[in-house]
């Protein structure tokens, strides 16, 4: 499984200049992820940062609550799951959340967010894009 460091992860989120990055790392990690993660899996999680998003224009306090607790829903995931394909995304995706996290002011934890999902998003499309079922 593709490993990302903490760098890496801290550009993907909150340097907006990086796409080249986001694409890099979400086609490896999609490659990797397709051998052991179903669909059903990561659209379950891709959901839920979905409705955080949405939430997020509404009642931004609320939205910040549901991202937090997305973490313990992660690993509950993990817990149950068989296989590696769920720990391995979660791996990748709660350090992800927590550099979100560290957003200050409204306006960039907004945009620290819109570049999860639209990481999150990148690792999904390639994920299907290599055969992931």
């Amino acid at each position: 499984m593709a490993n990302l460091s903490p760098q890496e992860i801290h550009e993907i989120i909150t340097n907006d200049e990086r796409a080249d990055l986001v694409v890099k790392r979400a086609s490896e990690i999609g490659q990797a992820l397709s051998k052991s993660l179903n669909t059903a899996q990561i659209r379950a999680l891709f959901g839920e940062v979905r409705q955080i998003e949405g939430q997020l224009s509404i009642d931004h306090v609320k939205a910040w609550r549901r991202l937090y607790l997305l973490k313990p829903k992660m690993a509950y995931r993990v817990r149950r799951a068989t296989g590696y394909g769920v720990k391995d995304l979660v791996a990748i995706l709660d350090p992800a959340i927590d550099e979100v996290l560290t957003a200050k002011g409204d306006t960039q934890q907004k945009q620290y967010y819109k570049n999860f999902v639209e990481f999150f998003e990148a690792i999904l499309a390639y994920h299907k894009s290599f055969g992931g079922n």
